[in-house]
């Protein structure tokens, strides 16, 4: 079997490296030249995602196709969609490309989340001062805190450059005691593995910290998985999905966001569970067996940001249950993950 991944990044690259253990070959689609997936892969296409020859080529060299990110055009992933599966399905991408209508799909399941309200353009913000402290969003793109902006009060408006011909989104900040998230994989209609949330710790708006067990209550434990199974549920979702969660100072739980994909916080499972989230994101798309997943250890990942790759790469020694991952990005910048450690404890 071949799988094509779309996107080139340390996701890809993970997807990549867990095809290879199931002796499934890769072939990687990316407009980045200098993407790391190719260092994983068996082969690289390098084109803009709109590129009809170069996609027919893709299309016709795969059994089935995924993404490793989700700000991939939807008429790119429709056109694919036609001739091979994609998978997780491209409606799902649409949907989640929008953070209103993210919201929206949430809230009509009776999920919580925070409050929010759409922006069209600044006057619109005059009446809000009730959704102060709150984040300014772009509807569509944006990660890593790209395309936010936090407002206390309105003054603050006129310190930001923002543009409004742009379409956003304000959230009300809640106050935040903790955030976690749950990575679940769905194989079909009511046929999931379900990892135990993860508890996530930023450091600006960049995920630093991701721990298992999260020190949270059984409630939220409970209530964290079942929101998730019901979100994937609903998706008729097919692979491997996050589910980002606030919970506020009287642990009351909140969906922040949904990843469609494999997930940044899950990759502590590659060394803590018995089957890692992109393992069994490759099982499900390729329909191969689900096996039941078993906690190995306890565990702790923290992202290696920019230069902190630096000591790593010049082989700073590492503790018997310590697990170095380079990315193998070329240009080491600022605020750009380049890597991670896992340590089992």
């Amino acid at each position: 079997m071949k799988l094509g991944i779309i996107g080139g990044g340390q996701l890809g690259s993970l997807l990549c490296q867990a095809a290879k253990k199931l002796n499934i070959k890769t072939i990687v689609f990316c407009d980045d030249i200098d993407a790391p997936a190719q260092n994983f892969s068996d082969e690289f296409i390098f084109a803009k995602y709109n590129d009809k020859i170069k996609i027919k080529e893709f299309v016709s060299k795969v059994d089935v196709i995924t993404f490793e990110f989700e700000n991939i055009p939807y008429d790119t992933l429709n056109e694919m969609n036609k001739s091979k599966k994609v998978l997780p399905k491209p409606s799902v991408n649409r949907l989640i490309q929008h953070r209103l209508a993210e919201k929206d799909f949430i809230n009509k399941l009776n999920i919580r989340t925070t409050r929010y309200v759409s922006i069209e353009k600044k006057s619109d913000l005059e009446t809000l001062e009730d959704f102060f402290p709150g984040i300014l969003k772009t509807t569509t793109m944006g990660y890593d805190g790209k395309g936010q902006y936090p407002i206390n009060k309105m003054e603050d408006l006129n310190l930001l450059n923002i543009d409004f011909s742009k379409e956003y989104i304000l959230e009300k900040i809640v106050k935040l005691k903790k955030e976690i998230s749950v990575i679940i994989t769905r194989f079909g209609n009511n046929s999931y593995e379900i990892y135990e949330p993860i508890e996530n710790t930023h450091e600006e708006q960049i995920l630093k910290y991701s721990q298992i067990p999260a020190q949270i209550n059984e409630k939220i434990f409970n209530l964290s998985k079942e929101w998730a199974t019901t979100i994937a549920e609903e998706l008729k979702f097919v692979g491997t999905l996050c589910v980002e969660f606030f919970i506020d100072r009287n642990d009351n739980l909140y969906v922040n966001e949904i990843a469609p994909r494999v997930h940044n916080s899950g990759h502590l499972t590659i060394n803590a569970y018995n089957v890692s989230q992109f393992e069994n994101h490759i099982r499900a798309i390729c329909s191969l067996e689900k096996i039941e997943l078993k906690k190995l250890s306890n565990a702790k990942m923290v992202n290696l940001i920019g230069n902190q790759i630096l000591p790593y790469r010049e082989n700073l020694s590492l503790k018997q249950n310590e697990f170095f991952f380079d990315y193998l990005k070329r240009e080491v910048k600022t605020k750009r993950k380049m890597g991670h450690i896992t340590t089992l404890i």
